[in-house]
């Protein structure tokens, strides 16, 4: 199960760290979810989860769903950068 973390800025950190979304849209996708936040760049954030299927995490990374999570969250589309475990 190859481990993935995913940076990139948002427009309010409180928001992004309280909203359910990640939990809703990779449910099924994704376990040990964990938060992080940039010590000095204020809206830049990360995120790190196992993912069982890389296939279902790339559809739900595509979808409108997944869309639709990173908007509420306010994630800053064209900052994510992506890193899978080697």
């Amino acid at each position: 199960m190859p481990k993935i973390v995913a940076t990139h800025e948002v427009e309010d950190v409180a928001h992004w760290l309280a909203s359910p979304k990640r939990a809703e849209v990779f449910d099924g996708v994704a376990t040990d979810i964990r938060t992080f936040v940039h010590p000095t760049e204020k809206n830049r954030v990360a995120v790190a989860f196992d993912i069982a299927d890389m296939e279902k995490f790339e559809a739900v990374m595509k979808s409108e769903a997944g869309a639709a999570a990173m908007k509420y969250d306010g994630v800053r589309p064209e900052t994510l950068v992506v890193y899978i475990e080697g």
